[in-house]
């Protein structure tokens, strides 16, 4: 595939074919999925970044590509969402959860302390817990018993409630400078970033899977 078949094709369409593709986009701030439905080349020119560069960077990936989600079927592919993202969001969360407290109690004052990221990152997980179980209680047996053209009113609603966390993780990282610890951080304030970098990278692999590729499965 030569870089040039890249610059026409929507970012989401890129993202859900080309393993890889949505680290390229994530590290030039890209959104891939819930702003996804929009060429390369125009994405680029809004983001102000290079687009010869980011399709030398797909072009590389495409000659090494492995089974994109977009083959997966869709037992495994509802599988992987449950396994990679599930899990790990009510793994992580309660962790990111306390650490942020801590930074927040030991370095009140500081400059650049992250002044209420452990109240949105409850909330975070509050909402991201109910919207799991509906995924898991509602939509996810209705399509696993073969009633999926049935689904197109919980997947509006799961589309709607992706657009929530979208607005969620945005504020998680202004009040993070971004995921960023300042020079000298401590132990505890690092391992925040990181692991909430980590988080906000799964919780776009996760909308973009199920956005991108699960719904459009079933007309939604």
């Amino acid at each position: 595939m030569t870089a040039s078949a890249f610059a026409d094709r929507n970012l989401s369409d890129i993202a859900a074919s080309l393993p890889g593709a949505t680290a390229v986009f994530r590290q030039r701030k890209m959104d891939f999925c819930c702003g996804g439905a929009v060429p390369l080349a125009e994405a680029a020119a809004a983001r102000g970044v290079d687009l010869a560069a980011i399709e030398a960077d797909l072009a590389a990936l495409a000659g090494d590509a492995g089974v994109p989600d977009t083959d997966l079927p869709t037992s495994a592919l509802i599988g992987r969402i449950l396994e990679r993202y599930h899990l790990a969001h009510r793994r992580e969360l309660p962790e990111l959860i306390r650490l942020a407290r801590r930074v927040e109690a030991v370095h009140r004052g500081v400059e650049g302390a992250p002044v209420g990221l452990a109240d949105a990152l409850e909330e975070t997980e509050l909402a991201l817990a109910d919207h799991m179980a509906k995924e898991e209680g509602v939509l996810f047996p209705m399509i696993l018993a073969g009633r999926g053209g049935m689904a197109g009113a919980p997947i509006a609603v799961m589309r709607h409630e992706h657009d929530d966390h979208g607005e969620r993780l945005a504020q998680l990282l202004a009040l993070s400078n971004d995921a960023t610890p300042p020079a000298g951080a401590c132990t505890t304030w690092r391992a925040l970033c990181a692991g909430l970098r980590k988080f906000v990278d799964d919780l776009q692999d996760h909308v973009h899977l199920e956005n991108n590729v699960l719904f459009p499965r079933f007309g939604a």
